[in-house]
C-alpha cells in the first residue's frame, strides 16, 4: 500500500500557489489541525518558503511526509540530480519522503526521467518515488521501466471525471492514484448532490466529495488559506458514505470536467 494511507499521510496539504506570508500561515494552521503531509515542487516556486512553515511547526522530521516533484526543464543528466539536491537544500531535509516527476516528458519518451528518478531513489535522495499525471499506458511502461516501487501517480481526480482507467491501472500496476484539484476547483459546489449527500451525514458538500475520493482507494491533496475549511478538509474520517451515495456520485463522473488539459498545460499528453 502507498505511503500515502499510512498515520495520516492520505490527507495532504498541497501548497500551491502559496507563497510567503499567506503560505507560513497555512502551512501553520494546516498542522495545527493534524496535517502531516504535505505537498510542493519545483514548479511551484515555493519550496524554501514550505521548508521554513514546516520548521515553524516545530514538529520533528520523523512526523512529516514531504513531497516534492520535478521540473519537466530539469528531465535531462545533467540538471536533474543538482535539481532535486537544491530542492532538498530549500526544503531543509536531507531526504524527500516522496519525489515524483511532475509530468511525464513531452513527446512521450518517458524512459531518461524515470531513470533519473531511480537514481535519485538510490543516491537516497528520496525515501520514496513516484509520478504525476502519467496515463493508464505510462504507469504500465513506468512499472516496467523502474526498479523500485512507485507509491503514486499524482492526478486531476474528482467526482466531475471518470478516471476509471487510471483506477484500473492502478490495479493493475500496483501504482495508486493521489488526487489534485480534488474538489474541481469548486466545480463540485455548483452541483446540488454532494450537498444533499452531507445534510444526511452532518457534512459539507466539500467533506463528501473528499470522503468519496477516500472510499474510491484514491489519497486526497487539498489547500486552502482559510483555517476553517483547512479543519474541514481534515475533518473526514469519521463517516463512511453508503454503497448506494457512492453510486449516486459515481454517475455525477459522466459530466467529464477536466481543468488540467492542454489547453492549460501545452505539453500535458493526451489523456485517457
Amino acid at each position: 500500500m502507498t505511503i500515502y494511507f499510512e498515520k495520516t499521510y492520505q490527507r495532504s496539504f498541497g501548497t500551491f500557489p502559496l507563497t510567503g506570508q499567506e503560505l507560513h500561515d497555512a502551512v501553520l494552521a494546516a498542522a495545527e489541525v493534524g496535517y502531516r503531509a504535505f505537498d510542493t515542487a519545483q514548479m511551484y516556486g515555493n519550496e524554501a518558503d514550505t521548508g521554513a512553515a514546516l520548521r515553524a511547526t516545530g514538529l520533528g522530521r520523523d512526523e512529516l511526509c514531504i513531497t516534492t516533484k520535478v521540473d519537466i526543464a530539469n528531465f535531462n543528466e545533467k540538471a536533474f540530480l543538482p535539481s532535486v539536491e537544491e530542492s532538498l537544500k530549500k526544503l531543509m531535509i536531507d531526504q524527500a519522503d516522496v519525489l515524483l516527476l511532475h509530468w511525464p516528458t513531452p513527446g512521450g519518451d518517458i524512459r531518461l526521467s524515470l531513470e533519473l528518478l531511480q537514481q535519485a531513489h538510490d543516491r537516497g535522495l528520496a525515501r520514496h518515488i513516484g509520478v504525476s499525471n502519467y496515463t493508464a499506458q505510462m504507469m504500465h511502461d513506468a512499472r516496467a521501466i523502474v526498479d523500485a516501487p512507485l507509491v503514486t501517480n499524482q492526478v486531476e481526480f474528482h467526482p466531475l471525471l471518470n478516471q476509471d482507467k487510471l483506477l484500473a491501472a492502478a490495479t493493475e500496476t500496483g501504482i495508486p492514484l493521489a488526487s489534485y484539484c480534488s474538489v474541481a476547483r469548486g466545480e463540485v459546489f455548483k452541483h446540488a448532490i454532494f450537498g444533499e449527500i452531507g445534510e444526511t451525514y452532518g457534512k459539507s458538500a466539500a467533506q463528501v466529495v473528499l470522503r468519496w475520493i477516500l472510499q474510491k482507494g484514491v489519497s486526497i491533496n487539498t489547500m486552502s488559506k482559510k483555517p476553517a475549511n483547512i479543519a474541514a478538509n481534515f475533518d473526514v474520517m469519521d463517516f463512511t458514505l453508503s454503497s448506494i451515495d457512492m453510486a449516486r456520485i459515481e454517475e455525477m463522473t459522466r459530466t467529464g470536467y477536466r481543468i488540467v488539459g492542454k489547453d492549460l498545460v501545452p505539453y500535458a499528453p493526451d489523456f485517457d
